[in-house]
């Protein structure tokens, strides 16, 4: 079995809550899916599981990341906002930062992993 790398995750700290990397995960299930429950489902969790991230999300920004229509004839489904999509690029231009800066002290802490 091959060893895994030392990886750096962030999550960042906002006066009204935290966003992290799962949140930003199902924002990008999301994306991809165009559904909460497709999204959730992907992810293993429930639709109330991810419905509560995604409230939480709101209530940390206090404005909307994802559009829901109702279903019909060709079903319901969810898109992001512009602001949704945005947090997406700024979280992984972080992420990106922060693993660049703290590459060295991450292969240091690797090596001291006992194989």
């Amino acid at each position: 079995m091959a060893r895994k790398e030392t990886k750096l995750r962030i999550r960042i700290a906002f006066p009204t809550g935290h966003i992290g990397p799962g949140k930003i995960a199902l924002l990008e299930q999301i994306q991809d899916i165009g559904s909460i429950s497709g999204a959730a489902k992907e992810m293993d969790m429930t639709y109330r599981r991810a419905w509560h991230l995604l409230e939480t999300v709101k209530t940390v920004l206090n404005e909307d990341v994802v559009e829901t229509s109702v279903g019909g004839k060709s079903g319901g489904g969810a898109s992001l906002t512009p602001v949704g999509k945005e947090l997406i690029r700024l979280y992984r231009e972080a992420e990106e930062g922060a693993t660049q800066g703290a590459a060295p002290l991450l292969k240091k802490m690797d090596s001291l992993l006992k194989t």
